[in-house]
């Protein structure tokens, strides 16, 4: 059996399932999700023995089965849907293990027999926790994976199914990505799991069940990089109500902090996508320049589990902006950087975030660069033809809604520029992007150049080549995209005498460096 899916006319939702026998001159449909909110997902059990067809919006998710032996069978339901209950369904025996938020917003884990699953059949096996975020599970033979973000970092805990022991993978750096990698064996040895940091290489690991040792099996190379000159750190800014919001923060090691370095600030906020802090061997052309890099992990995003996420979100936007105008606050009065030296980015959702608190705190900032930006808030939003648009009421809102119109016309960048001095800033767009399209960010800069009252420069370049919403589609096209706007954001921060040479010597080729890990 084959399953498919089929493009609803020009709107890009996976909406049908088709059965496909080999030979056969005609499909079947296996099953179609009518509501426009939902997408559909297929996939097999690490068991085998089960298929699992999932309709999952924003909120809420219904999930199918059938016998993966019995293609022909009629899907069966697990649970009907709940406006607000997502649910996730793997299986090992006799046992339906099911992720649940029915208790909590942060999820809990509960089994159900495999003949009958519903809701008043689920026995409790991981409790829901204020502090733990269930971001998924594993199921092997003998083994259960549990995926938490616990402090905002990511976890794996392994639990001995025949002892019911488990262990918690211990890491040896304060910021972190961490997660299952690649384990498609039903009954493997060790877990393979990908770890990195912002300073240590992508690395893949196999670590022994039984053992817990860690072995390293492939770490991504990096020309004439050497770890030791470089560190994280993980700090925490307040937010206006009172939360704590963290930061991760790359430097040269043993970088001053007296105002004086360069920052350049990231950050996302939004879906409950916990952004992750990975590596990227391109930031080490800035972080070389004397350039600290720092990534702001704001509400709306995932890093603190579903609340995060509930924080940042509808109702509760402005709380992402606030967030983030805190963390460069923050970052300023630790002297990490000054007002005259900070800049900022973010890209698609992350460009939405840009505008706003550029429109918010113009003063904050010496440089703005913006990819894709998600800035006409409400126009977009009332356009249901767009892919992106009615899947998206459950994040931003409807502004068909008279209170959810008031409430983005608050932050929406381009309904809110004004008649004022704003940073320097960089304005990225693509023709053939999908998600957010040309014109948005095209309308956006147009009202700036006529409305702001200073004479810094503002940049629109949009790509006319083949192009997304990712920027450019080649392999090394995207590197000159990274190349213009390291150029544009280093002659604007440290100007264009330190743009040609790094701060420090060649730098030496990384050996075998190890993690270190017990």
């Amino acid at each position: 059996m084959l399953a498919d899916f089929e493009p609803k006319g020009e709107v890009a939702r996976a909406y049908q399932v088709y059965r496909h026998a080999i030979g056969a001159a005609k499909d079947d449909l296996l099953y179609e999700e009518p509501d426009e909110r939902f997408n559909l997902d297929v996939r097999r059990s690490r068991s085998r023995d089960f298929m699992f067809v999932a309709s999952v919006s924003h909120t809420t998710t219904e999930v199918r089965f059938l016998p993966a032996s019995d293609p022909f069978a009629t899907p069966a339901l697990v649970q009907a849907r709940e406006a607000g209950h997502e649910y996730y369904v793997d299986h090992r025996g006799g046992l339906f293990y099911i992720r649940t938020n029915s208790t909590g917003r942060n999820f809990r884990l509960v089994t159900a027999p495999v003949w009958s699953p519903r809701k008043e059949n689920w026995t409790e096996v991981v409790p829901h926790r204020d502090d733990v975020m269930l971001l998924d599970i594993d199921l092997f033979a003998n083994h259960l994976v549990r995926h938490e973000r616990e402090g905002g970092l990511p976890q794996i805990v392994v639990r001995d199914l025949r002892n019911r022991q488990e262990r918690k993978l211990p890491v040896p750096e304060p910021d972190y990505e961490l997660r299952p990698y690649h384990n498609e064996d039903w009954d493997p040895p060790s877990l393979r799991v990908e770890y990195q940091s912002p300073v240590t290489p992508r690395s893949e690991y196999d670590v022994d069940f039984a053992s817990a040792e860690w072995k390293l099996v492939k770490r991504d190379p990096v020309l004439n990089y050497d770890p030791g000159r470089y560190e994280v750190e993980r700090v925490w800014s307040i937010a206006r109500d009172g939360t704590r919001v963290p930061v991760a923060v790359v430097h040269a090691k043993g970088a001053a902090r007296d105002g004086k370095a360069p920052l350049f600030l990231y950050a996302y906020g939004a879906y409950g996508f916990p952004y992750p802090d990975t590596f990227d061997s391109r930031r080490f052309s800035l972080i070389d320049r004397g350039v600290t890099f720092a990534i702001a992990h704001i509400r709306g995003g995932g890093e603190l589990g579903k609340k995060w996420h509930d924080q940042g979100r509808m109702m509760n936007k402005m709380n992402t902006f606030t967030d983030f105008v805190a963390s460069a606050e923050y970052l300023v009065a630790q002297r990490y950087t000054s007002k005259d030296r900070l800049a900022i980015t973010g890209g698609s959702a992350g460009g939405l975030l840009m505008g706003a608190v550029t429109n918010m705190r113009p003063d904050l900032f010496k440089t703005v660069v913006t990819y894709v930006p998600f800035v006409d808030v409400i126009n977009t939003m009332l356009d249901e033809t767009l892919p992106l648009t009615v899947p998206e009421f459950e994040e931003w809102g409807n502004p068909k809604k008279p209170d959810e119109y008031r409430y983005i016309k608050q932050y929406s960048p381009y309904d809110n520029v004004g008649a004022k001095a704003y940073p320097i800033m960089l304005v990225r767009s693509s023709y053939n992007d999908s998600q957010v399209m040309y014109w948005e960010p095209a309308k956006y800069v147009a009202k700036l150049r006529s409305l702001k009252t200073d004479s810094n420069p503002l940049l629109f370049k949009i790509n006319m080549d083949p192009a997304g919403h990712g920027g450019m589609s080649g392999r090394y096209d995207r590197l000159k995209d990274v190349a213009y706007d390291y150029a544009f954001i280093l002659e604007q921060l440290v100007g264009l005498q330190q743009i040609a040479q790094p701060a420090h010597p060649q730098m030496e080729p990384e050996g075998t460096r190890q993690l270190g890990i017990d």
